[in-house]
């Protein structure tokens, strides 16, 4: 399957999760295993060869830096929402397109000087990546890059993360 097919798949949502907001909803293309696979090989391409790990963020993000860590033969460093780990090694909050948030990195995922590509399924405002990358620095790492499936421009999430190499599959 070509990737503009697979990213085809991707469904929008108006006015969700409140009025206003276009949700982008992966499901569909989860659900199709050649639209997965293509979009994982895509996103494996995008993370580049110089990576030690992966970080992605609580719960798409886990779906596809799983899958790209496995194809890579790369680990996964899981940055999830609070109170769902025993050990927390840093916590950041940050604001969303629609709200605030927190996110939190377990004790012990990441070594100083690890080289660390970030991995989530849409970059908008960039709260959450921005958050993300604050938490791998925190820990020692360094942030090689973000691969994400699809990047919402017009929000401007690139411009808060201080020249972080982004990779999108699609831009819109």
């Amino acid at each position: 399957m070509k990737l503009d097919e697979a990213l085809d798949l991707i469904a929008e949502i108006p006015d969700f999760p409140e009025p206003g907001i276009c949700f982008r909803d992966l499901t569909p293309l989860f659900g199709d295993a050649a639209a997965f696979a293509t979009v994982i090989d895509a996103l494996g391409e995008a993370v580049g060869s110089e990576v030690d790990m992966l970080a992605a963020v609580e719960a798409r993000g886990f779906v596809l830096a799983a899958a790209v860590g496995y194809a890579r033969g790369l680990g996964v460093a899981l940055v999830r929402k609070p109170g769902k780990l025993p050990s927390v090694a840093g916590r950041v909050d940050y604001a969303l397109e629609y709200g605030t948030a927190t996110l939190e990195l377990p004790t012990g995922s990441l070594r100083a000087g690890q080289r660390v590509a970030i991995v989530d399924d849409v970059l908008a405002t960039g709260g959450t990546v921005a958050a993300t990358a604050k938490l791998v620095e925190s820990a020692g790492a360094h942030v090689t890059g973000v691969a994400v499936v699809l990047e919402l421009a017009a929000l401007g999430g690139r411009s808060g993360l201080s020249g972080t190499p982004v990779h999108a599959l699609r831009s819109c």
